[in-house]
């Protein structure tokens, strides 16, 4: 059966007698069609789905990959789309972007809690930091914007991981490299696993030096209206400025400033 997409394709085909500008058009209508398949599609189920012969659903594929908006996971051999159109999709000018909604509330963090405050959201399969306000501490922890760091052992990247949908989380699950950074660092599934549930239960995720050695985080999930995260909101800091007693408190104290930064971005 036909996609809409691939209808609309054939509808301007048949009323024009040839579409001005056909890659393009069926570029957009593979991207529609992976929007409502987060678990993928393999090329010849978008080469059915679109009604495209194999040699131009191979071409658009390759082009949309190589540009960043598709992945192929090697192993099942479907296609999804990447974080890039969220990316592209922060307005820009007088509107309102994810990162003007958090302001106010990245402020309260920094002066309640002293540390470096950050706000990230997904790329591909890294966290990558959107924008920083400094700890008021002499030392401290800062990275450059728009650096991208693993999901498996940052407290950003576990909170977003453990609000995505359900198909997409298990997608990205299964083709994560849970690379070692530490001593601490989740490095099975199953420990992955058992984190995300707690994650999901508490609503906040911890980092205790898993990601860098002496240093600690704690974040929360920014969620759109389905409960899904959209991006994250985090402190990081020398581990020895995040004693165990404090991290509950800082947790619930995170998790209420990243619902305030989803209602200022969805409203």
């Amino acid at each position: 059966m036909k996609t809409s997409a691939a209808k609309r394709l054939s509808s301007s085909s048949s009323e024009t007698g040839t579409s001005s500008v056909p890659a393009l058009e069926r570029g957009l209508a593979m991207i529609e069609t992976l929007a409502h398949r987060p678990a993928g599609l393999t090329l010849s189920e978008l080469t059915a789905a679109l009604d495209l012969s194999p040699a131009s659903a191979h071409r658009i594929t390759g082009t949309l990959e190589e540009s960043g908006y598709l992945r192929r996971d090697e192993v099942t051999r479907r296609y999804t789309l990447t974080r890039k159109l969220l990316l592209l999709s922060q307005p820009r000018g007088e509107s309102r972007s994810l990162v003007a909604a958090a302001a106010e509330a990245m402020r309260a963090i920094q002066q309640q809690t002293g540390e470096t405050t950050q706000l990230c959201c997904l790329a591909d399969d890294h966290c990558v930091m959107l924008d920083q306000l400094a700890s008021i501490h002499p030392f401290k922890y800062i990275v450059d914007l728009g650096c991208l760091a693993p999901l498996h052992c940052t407290a950003p990247g576990k909170a977003m991981v453990a609000f995505l949908p359900d198909a997409e989380q298990d997608a990205l699950l299964a083709r994560l490299k849970l690379e070692k950074h530490t001593e601490k660092t989740i490095v099975t599934k199953r420990e992955l696993a058992t984190e995300i549930e707690r994650i999901r239960s508490h609503g906040y995720a911890f980092d205790k030096g898993e990601h860098f050695d002496g240093i600690s985080c704690v974040a929360a999930p920014i969620l759109d209206q389905h409960g899904h995260a959209i991006g994250a909101v985090t402190i990081a800091g020398p581990s020895s400025r995040f004693p165990a007693a404090t991290m509950v408190e800082r947790g619930q104290f995170i998790r209420e400033q990243a619902d305030r930064i989803a209602r200022a971005f969805l409203s």
